[in-house]
């Protein structure tokens, strides 16, 4: 078995598929685990994603934010289990990969164009999943005829 298989074995079982699809542009929030001491707590960092580096394993990408007039960047790798969970809250349009401009931009000048397309493509698929999540039976629950032979 050549090198590059047994990693490949090894990494698979630290793999995540929580995290959703997301593009350089949107704004996301990361829920970090962070440790102080013997306690560890979440702590929420909500900002633009910059890039997406694709490596694999190794896939990382950088967000964005201002923090009192301040810039401040920093990577998440996307297989960490410090990663609590990634929420989307809004999808920017952009038209390049790598968005180092913003660096320079300040005020209203950063802000990036909302795309709604993929904002409505969001919404029709959570309508869809609370669809048929509502149609699927729920386990353990019974339905309305079974519960009146149980009664009577």
């Amino acid at each position: 078995m050549n090198k590059g298989a047994l990693l490949k074995v090894v990494e698979q079982k630290y793999v995540r598929t929580d995290i959703p699809q997301f593009k350089p542009g949107d704004t996301v929030r990361v829920n970090y685990k962070v440790r102080e001491g013997n306690r560890t707590r979440v702590q929420a960092y909500e900002g633009v994603v910059l890039k997406i580096k694709r490596g694999g394993f190794n896939s990382a990408f950088t967000v964005r934010k201002i923090s009192f007039n301040e810039g401040v960047e920093r990577i998440f790798p996307f297989n960490s289990p410090l990663i609590d969970s990634v929420e989307i809250v809004s999808r920017g349009k952009v038209r390049r990969a790598k968005l180092y401009y913003l660096r320079e931009l300040r005020g209203k000048a950063a802000r990036l164009k909302s795309d709604r397309k993929r904002l409505n493509d969001d919404v029709e698929a959570r309508a869809a999943a609370a669809k048929a999540a509502a149609e699927a039976p729920q386990a353990g629950a019974a339905s309305p005829e079974e519960e009146k032979e149980a009664q009577g």
